[in-house]
């Protein structure tokens, strides 16, 4: 089932000032819109500005579709109502999931399916021997990652990280554990995730390359799960401090985790990081609320909104994407109070839009708070 709905939506673009932090660039934000739903949040941004975009209606999901250019493209289902776009390539290709038009024979919900969408269609990857999968992420080779039902035990289904390339779709595996899975990938094909260890006693992040799959590690914490890597193989993510007391954005390179820290508040989680080594994210502040954030290589997070100009009336909650260009993507509180995706463009524009296309692939982000099977 193709449905190809094509929608001009409204552009609201505002300046940001981000000062002396940020070089005296300027941003200009713009409102991805919602494609008729009650919200939206963008999860991945190409280096061609291109934007995989997600819609709730109700509080459940919506429309899955690509925002280029000022317009939407409805990308359709696989015959539900349910769907999501969660990572998009260079091509244009994009990846997510789908409800489709049966049910789960032992749970009796609908069944859920990762995509792909190329060309105009949009093609079931299947599933590792089960059920349901997810697609999170993919790069300029078209190779797809993310989870996808293996086997049901006790708990009901038990997914694995899975990479899909050249029709196949390959079983990861864990650290001894049941379930993993798989949220980045780079033009290298290294994969990063989350997989549960021996006993399912803790989830540690990973990044899989050449057949093998690294445990990263945590920061003193039970847990840590790898978001994105970019094509220098750096890897951020969120892990857990000593004693589980608070979770962390971290950036892994060269062998290291290091913390990157929070906005003043307990938690913060990096959810993307371009070939330059920006990253971008969420982080709680001391008052308590979660805010957008810059990791420009050196110092502390830069609140997105502190870096704003004054009347813009926007309220960045959550940075989940940065391309080679700088431009970043995620979901705020519009100036009409609504919860939509927005995109943040450096004016002037950097150098680095010159070399579109040249570089890897933007980084690809799944918010496991915003995506988690329902």
């Amino acid at each position: 089932m193709r449905k190809n709905l094509v929608a001009f939506l409204s552009v609201a673009v505002l300046s940001i000032s981000v000062g002396d932090a940020w070089g005296g660039v300027a941003y200009t934000v713009t409102d991805l819109g919602t494609l008729g739903d009650l919200t939206s949040e963008a999860y991945a941004i190409n280096n061609y500005g291109q934007v995989a975009v997600t819609s709730t209606l109700n509080s459940d999901y919506g429309h899955a579709f690509v925002w280029s250019g000022g317009v939407a493209t409805d990308l359709g289902s696989l015959g539900g109502t349910r769907r999501a776009a969660l990572g998009i390539n260079d091509s244009g290709q994009v990846v997510g999931w789908s409800d489709t038009s049966q049910d789960n024979p032992i749970t009796g919900y609908t069944i859920q399916r990762a995509f792909l969408y190329s060309g105009g269609t949009m093609k079931n990857l299947g599933t590792l021997g089960s059920y349901d999968s997810i697609a999170c992420g993919i790069n300029a080779s078209g190779q797809v990652v993310g989870d996808a039902g293996a086997s049901w035990n006790s708990n009901g289904e038990v997914c694995h990280a899975f990479l899909y390339s050249g029709g196949t779709m390959k079983d990861l595996g864990t650290f001894g554990g049941s379930t993993s899975v798989a949220y980045g990938i780079n033009a290298s094909g290294q994969v990063v995730g989350v997989a549960n260890t021996a006993g399912d006693v803790a989830s540690h992040a990973f990044l899989y390359s050449g057949g093998t799959m690294k445990d990263l590690g945590t920061l003193g914490g039970d847990t840590s799960v790898a978001y994105a890597v970019n094509a220098g193989g750096e890897v951020v993510g969120s892990a857990y401090t000593p004693g589980d007391a608070a979770d962390h954005a971290f950036l892994y390179a060269a062998g290291k985790m290091t913390d990157l820290g929070t906005l003043g508040g307990t938690d913060s989680e990096a959810l993307g990081v371009n070939t330059s080594g920006q990253i971008v994210g969420g982080a709680s502040t001391a008052g308590g609320v979660e805010r957008a954030f810059l990791y420009t290589g050196s110092g502390p997070l830069l609140d997105l909104n502190s870096l704003m100009a004054p009347g813009s009336r926007w309220t960045l909650v959550e940075a989940t994407a940065i391309n080679d260009a700088g431009q970043i993507v995620g979901a705020g509180v519009n100036p009409s109070g609504q919860l939509d995706a927005f995109l943040l463009t450096p004016t002037p524009e950097p150098s680095t839009l010159a070399l579109l296309g040249a570089g890897a692939v933007g980084l690809l982000a799944c918010a496991r708070r915003r995506w988690r099977r329902q």
